[in-house]
């Protein structure tokens, strides 16, 4: 059971954050228009390298704790720029991705007071 809730839990919350990085590549001019600030593209790609070094970091157990508070940060900024203004605005799917986000926070914060 230990390691259900150890080992299996920290991959499975790793994975998904693997994913958005690799589709930050894949769809990196598709994502280009929701970025708030100048730069557009670049910072897609920025985002897209910090996602995928968080799940790696989390699922080598490296650095876990740092890269769990940046990504804590990071999710906070995607909240706050992009996901409130947008629902502000009566974007549903915006409310549904900062609710997301907002849970995925919370994991990193609670990852991060647990990591070693």
């Amino acid at each position: 059971m230990q390691a259900l809730t150890t080992t299996v839990a920290r991959i499975l919350f790793a994975i998904p954050f693997g994913i958005f990085g690799l589709f930050h590549f894949m769809n990196a001019g598709a994502m280009a228009g929701m970025v708030p600030i100048p730069g557009g593209v670049l910072w897609i790609y920025v985002t897209g390298i910090g996602l995928l070094l968080a799940c790696v970091s989390i699922i080598i157990k490296k650095q876990d704790r740092l890269a769990s508070l940046l990504l804590a940060l990071m999710l906070v900024l995607f909240i706050f720029t992009m996901h409130l203004p947008n629902a502000m605005g009566g974007d549903q799917m915006a409310m549904i991705n900062l609710l997301k986000d907002l849970g995925l926070t919370g994991g990193a914060l609670t990852y991060a007071g647990l990591a070693k």
